[in-house]
């Protein structure tokens, strides 16, 4: 039986969204990886799944392309978030995820906000192989770049301030970065470029998706990883390759999201 999806993306970082509230759906890897290639299926940066919940208003799942469960997945939330605001007729929404108890709202006609909850600045958390300050965490494969600040949106985050973006091979150093021993679970990897103290220039290397236009909770880390460092306000506007998320971390120690959406398709499973 054929099963409709939607194609989304919030900044260019692009999903394949099905609804299983009323119809379980359970991919295997396999179906996953091949329905998430570019070459021989729909092709996404992540594969999302919204089910039932008896505690929100639906959960969400988030799967890479190489057909591992992530944990959180930023941009996608606010979409799952706007179509489910679309079905409802509202203007707000709780969201069930493996990452926590997530709050979205409405802000305009496609746009959208999401709280996605405190950041987890452990090592443990992260997680780390081993016992490290968070706040400056040496990783060997980039020594030149010094030291990455670490933490967890509901996934692992490394971030690198740099002095000019321009100079950086974001592709070459996530990939090494992403491998390392360090990280357990592997690690998404921010290199990110202060312009002013509300004004950051981002660009994110996704564990098992390599880089994309855009990443929510790299966004999120990015800004949280700043401010720790004293480098940038509470509140700053996050520029990615796709786009601009404004992004704030409040005096509750929860980071709010606020960012675009757009449906691209529909169309239906085989």
């Amino acid at each position: 039986m054929e099963r409709p999806f939607l194609k989304m993306n919030g900044l260019g970082n692009d999903f394949v969204v099905v609804d299983a509230r009323r119809r379980a759906f359970a991919p295997d890897p396999e179906t996953l990886r091949r329905l998430a290639s570019r070459s021989e299926g729909i092709g996404c940066d992540q594969f999302v799944v919204i089910g039932p919940s008896e505690t929100a208003d639906a959960s969400v799942r988030f799967w890479n392309p190489d057909g591992g469960e992530a944990g959180a997945c930023g941009n996608a939330t606010r979409c799952v978030a706007w179509r489910l605001m679309e079905d409802a007729g509202t203007d707000q929404v709780r969201l069930e995820t493996a990452g926590g108890m997530l709050a979205a709202w409405r802000r305009g006609p496609m746009r959208v906000a999401v709280d996605m909850g405190r950041p987890r600045l452990s090592w443990r958390a992260v997680p780390l192989s081993g016992p490290h300050d968070t706040l400056a965490v040496p990783v060997p494969e980039a020594a030149p770049l010094g030291p990455a600040t670490c933490l967890s949106m509901g996934n692992p985050h490394a971030v690198f301030f740099v002095p000019s973006l321009a100079d950086i091979d974001v592709a070459g150093l996530g990939a090494r970065i992403e491998a390392s021993p360090l990280f357990p679970e592997r690690v998404n990897v921010g290199f990110a470029e202060v312009r002013s103290r509300s004004h950051v220039r981002l660009r994110v290397w996704e564990r098992a998706a390599g880089l994309t236009r855009a990443c929510g909770s790299g966004a999120c880390a990015a800004l949280a990883a700043g401010v720790r460092r004293g480098l940038v306000d509470a509140v700053a506007r996050l520029e990615l390759d796709g786009g601009d998320l404004e992004i704030a971390w409040g005096i509750d120690g929860r980071v709010l999201m606020t960012g675009d959406v757009e449906l691209e398709f529909e169309g239906r499973l085989p």
